[in-house]
This record gives C-alpha cells, sequence and structure tokens, in this order.
C-alpha cells in the first residue's frame, strides 16, 4: 500500500482534524523539500486543524520532478516523525494540495501565484535560489526565465491587470534580514525586466523577515522503510525530523495570514536578534561541525560535537565568538541557547549527515562566519575557532577526495590551480579576494589560515 488520502491508517496515527477537499490554497511554496514539509507546512496543518481555513499549499520545484513523483500519487499526503532518544513520534500532514514542477508545469503555476485565493507565497530555495552575486546583488546571468522572479514577475502582471491585491513574500531561507534582501532583489528585477511593475510591488506586496529553526536530515530509504511499518505502507514523502521547532516571523503581510501561532510561531516587530543569534549560533556551528567534522572522518552531526576537540571549538564559536557578535532581545538567553543547540546536536536518533550541511558554503559562509568575524575585526579581536573552520572548508573546496556541491565550484577549481595552497586564503579572503566585500583579512589572519591550510612539511617547506 502506498500512503494516499484514499488509504486506511492505524488507529493511532494522528491524522488531519479537517476536510481537506474543502480547502482552497492560499499559499504557493517554492522549494518543497523535506525542510518545508517539517516545518512551515506542520505550522499550516496546525492553523487549519484549528479551524482556520482555505491554507492549502501548492508546493513548486523549480526544475526537479523529484519531490512531485514523491508527493502528488499520495495526494499531497506525507508524513512527519519526530525522533529523540525517547522514541519516535509519527503523524500525517494533509496541507499540500499538489507539487507542481516549474520547468514543465510554467503556465500552471503563474496561474496559481495570480489566483485570488492565493495570498502568501514562501520560499526554501536555499541560499543559492535567490540567484545572488558574490556581492549579493542580484546576477542577472541565473535569474533567467526560469527563476522565482520570472514567475512571480509575470504573476503580477495579471493580478495587476485584474485588480487583484498583492502577495506577501515570505523567504524562509538563511539569509540575514532575508525579507529585505528578497524585496530587494524582486525590486532589481522588476527595474530591468518589468519597470512598470516596480510602483505596483512597493505599494501592493509585502516581504516580511523570518527566523526558522528545525534539524531535518535527509530522508533514507531505511528511514521510509521503518516509518512504512508505523503506517502500514509505504510514503515516498516522509521526513524525519527533532521534536524542537521555531518560527518567529515580521508582523508585516500584505493581506491574509494563517494563524501559524496556534502551532507556536511567535510574530513581532523584529526579527533581527533572533534572526542573527541562529545564523551566526547554530548555523555557524553546525558548518564549522560540517567541514572540520569531515576532515577528521565523522560522518554524522552527533560523532562530530562528541568529538571533544570539535566540541570545545563549537563551544568558543558560540559563545565567545558568535554570541558577543550581537545584541539579543530582552528575552533571548544566548547562554541557554547555545546549550540547548549542543544537546540538539548531540541527539543520536537523528543522523544528520555532515556532507548535507556542507553543500553550497559559498552562499553559507557570508552570514555564518564572515559577518561574526568582520565584527570582531573592528574591535581588533580574532576568531581562532572561526578561522579553523574557515580553514577547514578552504580544503574542502579543493575536492581532492570529494566532489564539490556548490555553484562556486568551478571558480573555487581555478583558483586552487593558480593560487595553490600557499596563497588560496588571499585569493579568498586577502585584498580583490572571492569574499573581501563580506571580510578582508588582515595578515595575521591569512597567517592563521594558512598554518592550517598549508602546513609546514617535515623539511620546513610549505606543502603546495
Amino acid at each position: 500500500m502506498r500512503l494516499s488520502r484514499t488509504a486506511v491508517l492505524p488507529a493511532d496515527v494522528v491524522l488531519p482534524k479537517y476536510d481537506r477537499s474543502a480547502q482552497k490554497a492560499g499559499i504557493v511554496h517554492f522549494g518543497i523539500g523535506a525542510f518545508h514539509r517539517a516545518h512551515q507546512a506542520v505550522y499550516t496543518d496546525d492553523a487549519m486543524n484549528a479551524g482556520d481555513r482555505d491554507w492549502g499549499i501548492i508546493g513548486v520545484s523549480l526544475r526537479s520532478p523529484t519531490v512531485a513523483a514523491q508527493m502528488n500519487p499520495q495526494d499531497g499526503i506525507y508524513s512527519v516523525t519526530e525522533r529523540s532518544k525517547d522514541g519516535d513520534k509519527t503523524r500525517v500532514i494533509g496541507a499540500v494540495k499538489k507539487v507542481l514542477v516549474a520547468a514543465n508545469e510554467p503556465d500552471a503555476l503563474i496561474a496559481a501565484l495570480a489566483s485570488r485565493d492565493t495570498h502568501i507565497v514562501s520560499f526554501t530555495i536555499t541560499e543559492k535560489g535567490y540567484c545572488r552575486a558574490p556581492d549579493g546583488t542580484l546576477d542577472f546571468a541565473q535569474a533567467d526565465d526560469r527563476s522565482v522572479y520570472a514567475y512571480l514577475a509575470a504573476a503580477m502582471q495579471r493580478r495587476r491587470a485584474s485588480k487583484l491585491g498583492g502577495l506577501t513574500l515570505l523567504s524562509c531561507d538563511n539569509l540575514a534580514s532575508n525579507g529585505a534582501q528578497l524585496a530587494e532583489l524582486m525590486r532589481a528585477y522588476l527595474q530591468r525586466c518589468a519597470p512598470d511593475l516596480v510602483s505596483w510591488f512597493e505599494d501592493e506586496c509585502t516581504c516580511p523577515s523570518t527566523m526558522v529553526d528545525r534539524i531535518v536530515p535527509a530522508t533514507t530509504d531505511d528511514d521510509r522503510q521503518s516509518i512504512a511499518g508505523v503506517l502500514g505502507g509505504l510514503d515516498e514523502a516522509a521526513v524525519v525530523t527533532e521534536p524542537f521547532t521555531q518560527w518567529v516571523i515580521e508582523d508585516n503581510f500584505a493581506g491574509r495570514r494563517p494563524c501559524w501561532e496556534v502551532g507556536g510561531a511567535q510574530f513581532t516587530e523584529d526579527v533581527v536578534p533572533f534572526e542573527t543569534a541562529k545564523l551566526r549560533m547554530l548555523n555557524g556551528a553546525h558548518s564549522a561541525l560540517a567541514y572540520i567534522g569531515l576532515q577528521k572522518g565523522h560522518e554524522f552531526v552527533h560523532q562530530a560535537v562528541a568529538d571533544p576537540y570539535i566540541l570545545k571549538l563549537a563551544n568558543i564559536l558560540m559563545r565567545e565568538e558568535a554570541a558577543t557578535s550581537l545584541k539579543p532581545a530582552g528575552e533571548q538567553n544566548l547562554a541557554s541557547y547555545a546549550d540547548a543547540l549542543i544537546a540538539r546536536f548531540a541527539n543520536p536518533a537523528l543522523n544528520h549527515r555532515l556532507i548535507q550541511i556542507a553543500m553550497d558554503g559559498s552562499q553559507k559562509i557570508p552570514q555564518r562566519w564572515l559577518e561574526t568575524l568582520a565584527f570582531h575585526q573592528k574591535q581588533g579581536r580574532q576568531c581562532p575557532a572561526i578561522l579553523e573552520a574557515v580553514a577547514a572548508w578552504i580544503i574542502h573546496i579543493r575536492g581532492t577526495t570529494h566532489v564539490v556541491e556548490d555553484p562556486m565550484r568551478d571558480t573555487f577549481k581555478a583558483l586552487w590551480e593558480t593560487a595553490g595552497a600557499a596563497h588560496i586564503t588571499s585569493a579568498l579572503f586577502g585584498h580583490d579576494g572571492q569574499f573581501a566585500p563580506f571580510w578582508l583579512a588582515s595578515q595575521e589572519d591569512i597567517a592563521l589560515v594558512n598554518h592550517r591550510v598549508c602546513p609546514v612539511g617535515v623539511e620546513g617547506q610549505r606543502v603546495i
């Protein structure tokens, strides 16, 4: 049996409490991967379970048909399993109505975005999905007619012509000030490709910032088999996650919104303190665990954090470097936050692969590490834990023993070939370096990183 709306499930499986067929789709979501299914879709399911109506989700994959092939035969239904040392808890989520593959169904996607029933367009397209150049501006070579911007612009034209209201564009990705960044990138696209829409976009649409937090490893075949035992049938779209979840949202919507607070979402005027702490502490430590852990032969996050040397570095990074680089909100306790993060990382029931976290580092390190480095540099301080992580990342992007999964892979290959180990740090972070706009490394910083990247050989010569 395959999970679907007609499947008969065991009596102890938690199911949606609402009539799915009676719910209109009020949300179009770009990037319907495991994270969205374990996070925003669960909050939406909670809202409709509480009586909120017409917030069904139309999921969108920009190019890959994989998720559509997993979910559409199941009528959009899938399961979420929370894993902890105390055991598993599984529930079925009904918020997703269907999945579109944008590359194959552009007209259907634009129609969904332009529908009078649609009020919110949300995004978990990862950092690289925003088509940014290294300096953070829109890269028009990437932002082609298959980008989110092109589909949104086409829908905005229709909405304006039909005299429909604007949309709330809700970024749920790990970008600093993600709402403001999305607004600026969308504006830049319109200014070049649809200048007549700029004023309408600015007047009718909003782009709230958000902070999202939940650890969601990639689902394995073993996961699917164990969950099939609980459901009594196969769920190709199953996701596994931790019990913890958090969503902080700037209360700035163009129109209606779901009552996500039912599931614990927090609405605030200022997301920045929560967002910055998460990016620099959680995500910053995650990336450090990934690159240093892989270098030391570990496979999973819980293995890396169990390594005493790496655990010490992670604590220094979070408590002494990241936490001291930001101003917390009144209700934030960063010491307790760091304690909770270490406990979450150490969850042995959650096999979160380091290689998954290591992907697309060029898009992640500016907000995870470089902002912290730049802050402390102005204070005349170094960040030895982050600098060790930077060195591990530089070694990782050489790709000596693995395929580098990064949109800048070819750039890194060329830099390694021309600069060599002795000068690669300067090529990345020195004057005119690829990442100099985010953090211009001092000679002392470069020397410290080089000591890791280019160790002294047995005869006292640098290994190149």
